[in-house]
């Protein structure tokens, strides 16, 4: 008997076939057995298990994304104060605040300070500044009236927040008062301190104390930074240079023009008051200090740093009183629920670009970055949270670290070991050839009076000029006659300082373009970025005034306010109004006076 037969469909013997589909075999052996085969989906559990991973990890990343944008935004708008917390756009809880301002110093200042550093120490080229260390952002100087900004319209966008005129001292373009961030922090209860190498009254520290709608009113300015204007006393400790403007013009080496006695005007509103090196020592660093402080400790300016290195005991350090300030402000605010505001300015690294003298600018920064790390110092050990923000109001001379001598092709060289064979700034060199043949009794100098010695002969002279002023002095032992025929025929203190300058600054190729400003951005530097995150990038200068506000959540506009309310528009609290105040009334642009500028001499008198 033949077997059965199989179904020639049967579902093993079934040839495999590319084409062929699971779906179509079910079908088909439902149509010859009868019997329905339950069909499962397509979409099977591996399928769905990819698509849920794959949502998984899109939803994940999109979070991530978020929650990182978040961070960002919350760190740009809100740095962390040192450990201290930010509450509702603010910080919280005690903090200090120490702001320095390099006046004058560019972008190009550091690059010939670093490379002098080096070559003087022998120091590899990466060995850098401590302030190299902590650049964070640059910022845009143009006053309100110039695209090239002079020191009091560039203090006041950084006590005020705001743009105004060159000249102004915390008074804007309709001549009304701004509020101050050292005005508001004191009102808030801080203290406050200013710290300075030239005088005090100068434009920069007046901006944080006074309102005048002219900086060249220093003997105001001097009044009412002991208090004597409608706030009162808001300074608690003043150290620098101007002497001169708080003594009455009945005493010898004052320059006020009344006679009005500052100083027994800030004694009578509790100041303790030192003005000279030994009552600066009593302050035993800050440990003895009793403040308010005032203390003077030079008729006009404190010499550049490396002349002043020689007059250690007649003159203190900026990095000297950068610390005395600091201790004594942190004890004063020791049991206190506010910290403090602290300004230091490295203020006569702008003198030296006015006169052109690269030798006096690299002491200067050296200073100045001695001061820096000073502060950097103090943060890291104090127990109150706080940051540093330092700036400059502008650079000054147009510097260069490049000079093309001659009309052949530029060589590609400067050389910084010139400058190390120097031993004295420019000015000072000046000041001993005009003594030297001078008639009067005295030289007005920053240093202390310079007694003429008997008049020289010509031959005499000329060999004082070579062997003491310029081989001693400069280093430099290879002058050509028309340099001393330029020296000796005009030895009067600014010509000469100019002759000085230019000489040092040609044998060591370093180029200035003028000895006013410049409109160049400078930069802006920080304890930690994180601390002043809103400062990364370039910025407006107002935006370190708006910082340092709401860093220490202070009140400006209430201080404004307050300014007005108690007449500080009447009469003549803030002096003569300027007639070119307005916005932009200078103009930018070209008006045929290329050639107006040949006079001779210098204007080390004007403004700064």
């Amino acid at each position: 008997m033949a077997p059965a037969q199989e179904p020639l469909l049967s579902r093993d013997d079934r040839p495999s076939s590319e084409n062929s589909s699971e779906r179509h075999i079910e079908e088909e052996d439902a149509l010859l057995t009868g019997q329905a085969k339950p069909q499962s989906s397509k979409y099977g559990w591996h399928f769905w298990r990819s698509i849920a991973l794959f949502t998984w990890a899109v939803v994940a990343t999109a979070v991530v994304i978020i929650l990182a944008v978040m961070y960002q935004h919350a760190q740009s708008s809100h740095p962390r104060s040192s450990g201290g917390d930010w509450v509702n756009g603010k910080p919280s809880g005690k903090r200090n605040l120490i702001f320095m301002v390099s006046d004058g110093m560019g972008p190009t200042s550091l690059s010939l300070t670093r490379s002098f550093r080096q070559a003087e120490s022998g120091l590899p080229i990466d060995d850098v500044l401590v302030l190299d260390k902590h650049l964070v952002g640059s910022s845009r100087t143009r006053s309100s009236s110039s695209l090239i900004t002079d020191s009091a319209a560039g203090a006041t966008a950084f006590s005020c927040g705001m743009k105004s005129y060159n000249g102004a001292i915390s008074v804007l373009p309709d001549h009304s008062p701004c509020g101050t961030v050292l005005e508001a922090a004191k009102k808030a209860g801080y203290m406050t301190g200013l710290v300075v190498t030239t005088r005090i009254t100068d434009a920069t520290p007046a901006c944080f104390a006074a309102h005048v709608n002219r900086r060249e009113e220093e003997d105001r300015i001097a009044e009412q930074e002991v208090g004597d204007y409608p706030l009162g006393r808001v300074v608690d400790l003043m150290l620098g240079g101007g002497r001169c403007h708080f003594l009455p013009n009945t005493t010898e080496g004052s320059c006020r023009g009344d006679d009005k006695d500052i100083v027994k005007l800030a004694k009578s509103n509790g100041f303790s008051y030192v003005d000279d090196r030994e009552g600066f020592d009593g302050l035993n660093l800050g440990s003895s200090v009793d403040l308010p402080l005032l203390g003077l400790f030079a008729r006009t300016d404190i010499p550049y740093e490396i002349d002043r290195r020689n007059q250690d005991d007649v003159y203190p350090s900026l990095d000297e009183m950068a610390r005395t300030a600091l201790k004594a402000l942190s004890a004063a605010t020791e049991n206190s629920d506010k910290g403090f505001f602290l300004m230091v300015e490295g203020s006569r690294i702008d003198h030296a670009g006015h006169g052109n003298d690269p030798v006096a600018q690299v002491h200067e920064v050296l200073a100045y970055d001695k001061a820096f790390a000073s502060v950097l110092d103090f943060l890291d050990k104090d127990t109150t949270p706080g940051v540093l923000v330092g700036t400059s109001d502008h650079e000054t001379g147009g510097l260069a670290t490049a000079r093309q001598l001659h009309s052949s092709y530029p060589e590609y060289h400067w050389f910084p070991t010139v400058l190390a064979n120097a031993t004295a700034s420019a000015e000072h060199l000046a000041h001993l050839l005009h003594a030297r043949t001078s008639s009067s009794s005295s030289s007005p100098s920053t240093l202390n009076p310079i007694s003429n010695p008997p008049r020289s002969s010509p031959s005499e002279l000329e060999t004082y000029v070579r062997t003491t002023l310029l081989s001693s002095g400069l280093g430099i032992n290879d002058p050509s006659d028309t340099e001393i025929s330029r020296l000796l025929t005009h030895p009067d203190a600014w010509p000469a300082s100019y002759t000085f300058a230019d000489m040092i600054s040609r044998r060591a190729q370093v180029g200035w373009t003028t000895h006013g400003h410049s409109a160049v951005d400078v930069n802006i530097y920080a304890s930690d970025s994180k601390d002043a995150s809103p400062l990364v990038g370039n910025h407006e200068n107002t935006a370190v005034g708006e910082f340092i506000r709401d860093y220490l959540d202070v009140d400006t506009e209430a201080v404004t306010r307050q300014l007005k309310e108690t007449g500080a528009m009447e009469g003549k609290w803030m002096g003569e109004e300027v007639a070119d105040a307005r916005v932009g009334n200078r103009g930018d642009h070209y008006e045929g006076d290329f050639r107006k500028r040949a006079v001779e001499g210098c204007a080390c008198g004007m403004p700064h």
